[in-house]
């Protein structure tokens, strides 16, 4: 395995995304209550109604705690639910929109902007940001969707945007995590290089900034673009981190179209492209393989 003792699996049978496909005509946006299938799960008490109102006020509540029951069956498997967020409409998405993507990938990417504006580590649009304010009803109790317990996003501008205006009724209580390794693809496209850590300080200072992230950017490289293989090591390492250090259930991974397919191709997901302020929910068994297991598996 090429990220040491750990294998991450999606799994399917829960979301109604799970025929999405990885195809770029497509874009997954956000579904009513994320999607979950109404369902009974082999841990549900035996009063519950079976009336599709009751199903579906109780179905968040019955899935985590189908959830947790998961946790308790097998030590070597780990189970978190993840919403994995794209941000809102960036300034770059709409010049890239304007010129079409060959063009863009050719000529304007390299560029810090044009006569109009800047997109370098881009912000978001006014569209962008009510994509993002509109995440945040996802929070409300009407929806029935369970809150993240803990929250991490990218380091760059968009992202920094949607966490602030995507999760506002929570930030009281949860303090988001800026984390390198959620990045956009690095090098070449100037709208994903990074600020620097005294500005994101600066700009965001409840937030927390994981200790590793340097002052300058020192990962993005104007010659050299980061493959698809790199990105998803990348997000395998972040995926890691996150069943190694952080025991919340319930994890919010704020980044981009590109760090999300990453994290479906770290997680053995169709790569399945995101509309801008989208929000899809997966499950993920983190698996711990023994030496002898790794070995077999390489």
């Amino acid at each position: 395995m090429p990220n040491g003792n750990w294998r991450f699996t999606a799994q399917r049978g829960y979301f109604s995304h799970d025929s999405d496909p990885a195809s770029w005509e497509f874009r997954a946006r956000t579904l009513p209550s994320l999607g979950l299938v109404e369902k009974l799960y082999p841990t549900d008490d035996a009063k519950v109604e079976r009336s599709s109102e009751e199903l579906a006020r109780t179905q968040w509540s019955r899935f985590l705690h189908y959830v947790d029951f998961l946790n308790t069956v097998d030590s070597q498997k780990f189970y978190k639910v993840f919403y994995v967020v794209r941000h809102g409409q960036g300034l770059h998405n709409v010049k890239e929109t304007e010129v079409g993507r060959e063009e863009w990938n050719r000529h304007w990417a390299k560029l810090p902007g044009d006569s109009k504006t800047t997109w370098l580590d881009a912000s978001l649009t006014p569209t962008g940001e009510q994509q993002a304010t509109e995440i945040a009803s996802l929070w409300s109790s009407s929806s029935h969707v369970q809150v993240p317990q803990s929250i991490y996003t990218s380091p760059l501008r968009r992202c920094l945007q949607t966490t602030t205006l995507g999760f506002a009724p929570l930030l009281k209580n949860t303090v988001p995590v800026i984390k390198e390794g959620l990045r956009e693809r690095l090098g070449v496209h100037t709208c994903d290089q990074r600020s620097s850590r005294s500005w994101i300080a600066d700009a965001y200072p409840d937030f927390q900034i994981e200790e590793s992230l340097t002052e300058k950017d020192e990962l993005w490289k104007p010659d050299q673009r980061e493959t698809i293989e790199e990105h998803i090591v990348r997000s395998q390492e972040v995926l890691q981190d996150i069943f190694e250090n952080d025991g919340s259930q319930l994890v919010a991974l704020v980044g981009h179209s590109g760090m999300s397919m990453a994290i479906f191709g770290a997680t053995g997901w169709p790569k399945v492209p995101m509309a801008a302020g989208a929000v899809y929910p997966l499950l993920v068994c983190g698996e711990w393989l023994k030496e002898d297991e790794v070995e077999g598996d390489e």
